[in-house]
């Protein structure tokens, strides 16, 4: 997008962002199921949501306090982070191992199906979940697997490594679930290689976080997405500095880096790819705001990009 372009681009979203944002704000954070309608892609035919480590900084992390976080910013479906899901679930405090191996491998689902109907009635959908480790045990990784059926989502998500894609793959095969890996600066190493992992299997899939590729390629993040497309699940949505910028790979608000979101976004619009846009606010949180309120910023400049490619 050329530079002119963009500014102009920025301003429409900002007028369109704002009358939405003072209706948000007036009526305050605890948007109720009732306002649920609003909160889908109204027609622009991609899915924005956002991982819930977005609001890792807010008070509350219990899994009701999520879910009421994800409804006030105006999202309807989430990528999920396993913490909140497993102390709902009743996970004994302490990190020994073995006292956590039994613990996974032996809990009814029960709880997590009560999460499911949680979501369910507010209308959120559950589309991946935050869970595992590629040093569990085989059964903690079947536990994880269970879990993430109950919950309804595509699969689970992990940190991106050919170790954890030689791991994983057989058991997201055994469960016909998929093992959706996320990247961090892995892209702009030496000899990393997107296509070296997923042959690993077809259940081994892309979590693309487009901010930190950019951040440390400065490349356009549209390129691999048109060559990837349907091994991707979902994608990662920040705003970060290029390398080469005064401070490299830093995150920022949404339209103040070089993340060329609303050319991601519009890519997908037109292509009618089922790649799922879930926003990840990292970026400091200014004064007088909190994370609901940004990652509700956050959503509102995506669907202004969506809506100025109509």
């Amino acid at each position: 997008m050329k530079k002119q372009t963009k500014k102009i681009f920025r301003l429409r979203c900002w007028f369109l962002v704002i009358p939405v944002m003072t209706v948000l704000f007036l009526g305050g954070c605890g948007a109720s199921h009732k306002t649920s309608s609003s909160r889908h892609d109204a027609g622009s035919g991609v899915q924005i949501g956002t991982i819930t480590y977005s609001f890792g900084k807010m008070q509350g992390q219990s899994i009701a306090a999520v879910l009421d976080y994800a409804i006030s910013a105006g999202v309807n479906s989430v990528e999920l982070m396993g913490g909140p899901v497993e102390q709902y679930a009743g996970k004994p405090k302490g990190n020994d191992a073995k006292t956590l191996r039994d613990w996974r491998v032996g809990i009814s689902m029960d709880k997590f199906k009560e999460i499911r109907k949680m979501f369910d009635e507010k209308g959120v959908r559950i589309t991946a979940l935050k869970l595992g480790e590629k040093n569990w045990s085989d059964e903690e990784i079947d536990y994880a697997f269970n879990v993430c059926r109950v919950l309804g989502a595509k699969g689970i998500t992990m940190e991106i490594s050919e170790e954890v894609a030689q791991r994983i793959a057989p058991f997201a095969n055994k469960h016909n679930l998929f093992i959706i890996l996320h990247n961090h600066g892995q892209p702009g190493k030496p000899g990393f290689s997107f296509d070296k992992i997923l042959a690993y299997g077809p259940k081994v899939m892309l979590n693309l976080d487009v901010g930190h590729y950019y951040g440390v390629t400065g490349l356009h993040p549209n390129t691999i997405i048109e060559r990837l497309h349907d091994r991707i699940v979902c994608l990662h949505i920040k705003d970060k500095t290029g390398p080469k910028a005064a401070i490299p790979d830093k995150p920022v608000p949404f339209g103040s880096g070089g993340t060329p979101i609303a050319e991601i976004l519009q890519l997908i619009q037109q292509k009618k790819w089922p790649i799922i846009c879930d926003i990840e606010m990292e970026y400091p949180i200014p004064a007088g705001s909190d994370a609901v309120k940004e990652v509700a910023k956050c959503v509102q400049y995506c669907r202004a990009a969506l809506v100025a490619n109509k």
